[in-house]
């Protein structure tokens, strides 16, 4: 009896060593400083799902490489309906690759994979964990050895820009690329309550393996956020401490080291946390630290979405609950914070593991250069500024219109899940209207575009005509911070600062200087208030009153001539 029961178990340890092997990753096969390619990766969750009836591989759209965006979803219960499986669990949606340089997550999410299939670790009973394997997979065919300067490992891995060369985390408001399209109705359909992006961070040299950016709380909302801030976070930080793994917020510093404090990164809407905190998803990018080794990079990675899932599934009635209360406070005529900037009187201390740092002359060029010490690591309190403030608040309008010409921006709301309706014959309006005053544009490329900034309006309120199959967009729904976001032209982020626009700022009619003469003179006879208002700003600005151009074009644009849609934001707000 004794002898068969140990060799039974001799024979179940041989088998479960075999299938161990079979479930080896390319990471794990090689030295440690390998990250496996893009088909080796879909091949590896092809084989799980192949063997795991917990395990499901979707293909959820285009990509800009031609190759399709893949979900792969683990749930013990093997139930895979997007539509169901939102309604008693919590869902954790992991992305990997996004920079296709920066790898780890790539890897780390394969063995998270693998153990929960294999039971190797705990399972979540209240958690369903899902995965993009590789979302810049254009980035992740371009394989290389050099483009990631001085990152320790792996041996070979992707490249920032995706097939069009485009960064994928610049693109989730304007979408200029199908991976962001295909990614916004997978967010969509899986609506995730908790959403983590791996990356790698370069910068600064100090003693952490891992940092770690959280959505910003103030702009998640004061429910959400505070949650965020006081319960959730240092929960995943405590859990990560007891694996001795010792975790910094991003160290965005204030200076050319780390040493007289950092403030956190403000992640706006056109980052992935910056846009899934506006459906009220909580966001974390992990940042591992580029000068350390892959191998603790990757373990470091797996470890913080191990804690991730053990928070999510201790708390996801509440993490449900607290999603739901966050929406509430963003209702039709409650303010909306349009304009953030850090809080410098909120300042706290943080007890920072450091390397101390100096300057020596440099054998490359004519300066001196940085060096961090190695040999001297400290642990000191520093300056952490985490708050920010409203610096700007609008209202939340009942609704917006937005012209059916509109067509690239009413496809974009409809990929975003924004309900609507439209118009069902001409009609008369009374709405608020934008004219835009001001507005700097940048004067290199960036993703794309020539982006506005510092934007300025002035509101009027005024009938508008609008025309049957015109768009009505309720705020009161799921999508408002959404909209908010992107329809606002002062937001950050605005579609009108990602240049969707830009027509509006080009004057398309004009004037011939010698005709136009005397239609003006005629124009002044018949209205003497603008006469004197033209006199009057003659001898307040003294360059106008040097300038008969100038003065000729005041009068052109203060006239029935002058084209309305020059400068006025053609989307308007039902209050």
């Amino acid at each position: 009896m004794r002898f068969f029961t140990v060799a039974f178990l001799l024979f179940s340890l041989a088998n479960f060593a075999q299938k161990d092997t079979k479930y080896s990753t390319f990471f794990e096969k090689g030295n440690g400083n390998q990250s496996a390619s893009y088909p080796e990766t879909i091949d590896y969750y092809t084989l799980l799902a192949n063997d795991f009836s917990s395990i499901k591989m979707l293909k959820m759209g285009a990509t800009d490489s031609g190759e399709p965006l893949h979900l792969v979803i683990f749930n013990p219960e093997k139930q895979f309906n997007l539509a169901e499986i939102q309604k008693n669990k919590a869902v954790l949606l992991i992305n990997n690759g996004i920079h296709a340089g920066e790898p780890d997550g790539i890897d780390a999410t394969m063995q998270l994979f693998r153990d929960l299939a294999l039971g190797k670790i705990k399972i979540p009973k209240n958690t369903i964990v899902s995965t993009i394997p590789v979302y810049n997979i254009g980035g992740a065919l371009n394989r290389n050895s050099t483009t990631r300067a001085n990152q320790d490992g792996p041996e070979i891995y992707g490249f920032r820009g995706n097939g069009r060369n485009y960064d994928l985390n610049r693109d989730f408001i304007k979408s200029d690329t199908r991976n962001t399209k295909s990614f916004a109705e997978l967010f969509h359909k899986l609506n995730p309550d908790v959403f983590i992006d791996n990356h790698v961070s370069n910068g600064a040299d100090y003693q952490y393996k891992l940092t770690y950016i959280m959505t910003q709380q103030n702009q998640l909302g004061t429910v959400l956020g505070t949650y965020l801030d006081t319960e959730i976070m240092p929960s995943i930080i405590l859990d990560l401490q007891k694996k001795n793994i010792e975790t910094t917020p991003y160290v965005n510093a204030f200076s050319e080291t780390p040493d007289n404090g950092f403030m956190q990164f403000f992640d706006s809407p056109r980052y992935s946390t910056g846009y899934t905190s506006l459906f009220n998803t909580i966001g974390f990018v992990v940042e591992t630290h580029m000068l350390k080794k892959y191998t603790d990079r990757v373990k470091a990675t797996y470890e913080y979405m191990r804690s991730t899932i053990d928070f999510m599934d201790a708390n996801y009635t509440q993490i449900k609950q607290m999603r739901l209360q966050n929406e509430k406070q963003y209702a039709p005529k409650n303010s909306y914070s349009i304009k953030w900037e850090i809080d410098t009187v909120k300042v706290s201390k943080f007890s920072f593991l450091g390397f101390e740092a100096g300057h020596k002359k440099s054998e490359v060029t004519t300066g001196n250069r940085l060096f961090y010490d190695r040999s001297k690591p400290f642990k000191k309190d520093i300056p952490y500024l985490k708050e920010y403030k409203s610096v700007k608040e609008i209202t939340i309008p009942t609704a917006y219109i937005i012209p059916q010409a509109f067509w690239n921006v009413i496809d974009l709301l409809k990929s975003n899940k924004i309900a609507f309706t439209q118009l069902e014959k001409d009609t008369l309006i009374e709405v608020q209207g934008y004219k835009i005053t001001d507005y700097k544009t940048s004067n290199t490329p960036y993703e794309g575009h020539y982006i506005h900034r510092d934007t300025k309006i002035v509101a009027k309120t005024e009938r508008v005509a609008f025309a049957k199959g015109d768009y009505v967009i309720a705020t009161q729904q799921k999508g408002v911070k959404y909209l908010m976001e992107t329809l606002e032209p002062e937001g950050i982020d605005s579609f009108f600062n990602w240049n969707f626009f830009d027509t509006m700022l080009q004057q398309k009619e004009g004037y011939s200087d010698y005709a136009f003469e005397d239609t003006a003179a005629q124009i002044l006879k018949d209205n003497p208030k603008l006469k004197e208002a033209l006199e009057q700003k003659k001898i307040a600005d003294p360059v106008f009153a040097k300038s008969p151009e100038a003065q000729l074009d005041w009068v052109y644009k203060h006239s029935v001539y002058y084209e309305k849609a020059h400068l006025q934001y053609p989307l308007y707000r039902m209050l």
